[in-house]
């Protein structure tokens, strides 16, 4: 292809963007008429072209709100589970999601939006990856391009199978059909799904050579990808194949200070702060979006906080469940956050804002007036949370133990040793898990993962809001999203999840 026509987000919007870099970048041609190797031309360039990848994560690519980037989709894996709850309908946004209606519809823009944002992301890394490789110019930031272009396909991909495809058994053949894998801008014609075994096999290719090229390079934010989220990834993808020793092992290394200075899990007072702030010292990746990159409603803050005066937010704020929130005591920070009487006095909120038992303030917005906040993807807390699941499945409790209550006892200065012994422990790191990591993108994935059905029984559900949608076995279709149609009509080699 002489032409590349590039998301225009990928590119064309790079002056905006978090990072420095070349600020004359394309500022005089069209990426639409300028061939690939010309826009690739340099390192400088390169780097360009990865924060366009980073804006990408969180913001609106097209007139749909909700669909911003990864950071929507996040909310839509917790708006799928049953710890976060809706008291109401609010003004729409994410009810479809709530009745698990969106995983069937072939043609709903909110349930083709995964497959073409990654299979967009995916176009702009082999970009990256393909003509980079010429690229003139720095070695060294030449090198950090490529190997964010292929941690960013590798974490695209993953995205991908875990939507698209069934869950991964380790033992198996796992021959079932995941999405569609490109490694190339050249390769556009018709073409079969892989199998989630071989999607699987590129991942772990693509992050073993995002290690090699990132191994030494300098952390300059925390939107970028570096040694320490690499192997963060790794921890991620092995814990989903149940690769326990591989998952303990990168765990382990990720959360290391030697590759990340200052990576050290947070206060009780910064847990209390918003979790709006990259620069926390626990965030090992995410996203700061600046005044002039708002989307103002469709930021995650605009859904997820619950301070800021939007309807959704003024109308159906953020509820945590009370099974969760039970079963944990009060002196845990985690539940300190949750206000079982919904009036959140210290926020002094206005008296328009509906007010509803057990709502969330562990994300809040500027004010209430700005929605911006940093949206945190990894934190140091869930590689103790992988690490010691990790741990108990390969027999090693005692371990286990370890790991997990260095990150409790930072969260409940009460709290002094796990008494429980078997798959009661098991439990109280599955429990860890869904109060830590709350909000923040992981349920959906974590219960399809485990072989776990839903059960939003017993809780402060709203029978109406979700549509009597209380449980949904492991076995049902909905699991696993449905392609596309307009990927049907523009593939005819592609194959349709069943319904």
């Amino acid at each position: 292809m002489k032409n590349i026509k590039l998301l225009i987000s990928g590119l064309a919007m790079t002056t905006l963007l978090l990072t420095s870099c070349n600020d004359d970048f394309l500022d005089t041609q069209s990426t639409e008429s300028v061939d690939a190797p010309t826009i690739y031309s340099n390192a400088d360039n390169l780097m360009a072209a990865i924060n366009g990848m980073h804006r990408n994560m969180y913001v609106r690519q097209n007139s749909s709100q909700g669909q911003n980037g990864y950071t929507g989709q996040m909310i839509i894996s917790d708006v799928m589970g049953e710890d976060l709850i809706f008291p109401t309908t609010g003004n729409g946004w994410f009810r479809d999601e709530l009745r698990w209606i969106t995983p069937g519809l072939v043609t709903s823009g909110t349930a083709s939006y995964p497959w073409t944002f990654w299979a967009g992301m995916i176009r702009n890394a082999n970009n990256i990856i393909t003509y980079g490789a010429a690229a003139t110019g720095d070695q060294i930031l030449k090198d950090k391009a490529i190997g964010e272009a292929y941690a960013y396909r590798a974490f695209s991909n993953f995205q991908l199978v875990q939507l698209y495809g069934i869950r991964y058994t380790a033992g198996g053949n796992n021959s079932n059909l995941g999405p569609v894998l490109r490694e190339d801008p050249a390769d556009i014609l018709p073409k079969q799904r892989a199998t989630v075994e071989e999607t699987y096999a590129l991942i772990w290719s693509d992050l073993d050579k995002a290690q090699a090229l990132l191994t030494g390079k300098t952390v300059t934010n925390k939107s970028h990808f570096t040694l320490a989220n690499v192997k963060g990834l790794k921890a991620r993808v092995a814990l989903v194949q149940q690769d326990y020793a591989k998952a303990a092992q990168f765990a382990n290394e990720a959360r290391a200070t030697s590759l990340t200075p200052g990576i050290a899990l947070m206060s009780q007072t910064q847990y209390k702060a918003g979790f709006n702030d990259y620069t926390n010292s626990e965030w090992m990746w995410g996203v700061t979006i600046l005044a002039d990159q708002s989307d103002f409603f469709g930021n995650f803050h605009g859904y997820m906080s619950r301070n800021y005066n939007s309807s959704q937010i003024r109308t159906a704020p953020k509820v945590m469940s009370t099974k969760l929130y039970n079963a944990f005591p009060s002196t845990d920070v985690r539940v300190q956050v949750v206000d079982p009487t919904g009036a959140h006095t210290a926020l002094a909120l206005p008296s328009n804002y509906s007010k509803f038992p057990y709502t969330s303030q562990k994300f809040l917005s500027v004010s209430q007036s700005v929605s911006l906040g940093d949206v945190p993807f990894m934190r140091a807390a869930e590689m103790y949370l992988i690490e010691a699941e990790a741990l108990y499945r390969l027999g090693r409790e005692a371990d286990s133990k370890t790991v997990l209550t260095t990150l409790v006892k930072a969260r409940d200065t009460s709290f002094t040793a796990f008494t429980t012994t078997g798959d009661a422990y098991y439990q109280q790191i599955l429990l860890n898990r869904r109060l830590e990591l709350w909000g923040e993108g992981f349920r959906f994935y974590d219960l399809k993962r485990l072989n776990q059905k839903l059960d939003r029984t017993g809780a402060n559900h709203n029978a109406t809001v979700i549509n009597n949608v209380y449980t949904i076995e492991p076995t049902d279709a909905r699991w696993q999203w449905m392609i596309p149609q307009a990927e049907i009509n523009a593939n005819p080699l592609i194959t349709q999840n069943p319904s």
